[in-house]
């Protein structure tokens, strides 16, 4: 297995884990798949969260599931772009699910994925949903 096959496994392994700490509604876990500061474009806005806690501050996800009939999501799509030993560029079609399975909606995204100081970690993520 070559550096940058290591690099596109640990990546694809933390998108997956990144995708079930948000299905369980778990802020901190999620918060625990990123570097910060992390970007996220969405929405026509850019957000930095400076740190940990005010990423975790900032997300209610059960008020957004309320909000949205949102129960979980899931990747439909899961594709490698570009890859450095330290740097996976990943492309997402991911789908909004009701709890009856159900698709909301699906969205296509793009996520930088970072090994800073031995730990893999979304950095910034770009998104077409809301």
């Amino acid at each position: 297995m070559t550096r940058h096959a290591r690099a596109e496994c640990r990546a694809s392994r933390l998108a997956d884990t990144f995708l079930n700490a948000f299905n369980a509604k778990d802020a901190a876990a999620w918060a625990d798949t990123l570097h910060f500061p992390h970007v996220r474009l969405a929405s026509g806005t850019v957000t930095v969260y400076p740190d940990e806690a005010s990423f975790v501050a900032a997300m209610d996800l059960e008020r957004f599931a309320s909000a949205t009939g949102w129960s979980y999501s899931t990747w439909d799509e899961l594709r490698v772009i570009q890859t450095s030993p330290e740097k996976v560029h990943v492309t997402t079609l991911f789908s909004r699910h009701r709890a009856d399975g159900s698709v909301i909606e699906s969205f296509d995204s793009l996520y930088v994925i970072e090994k800073i100081e031995g730990r893999w970690g979304v950095r910034a993520c770009s998104r077409f949903a809301p």
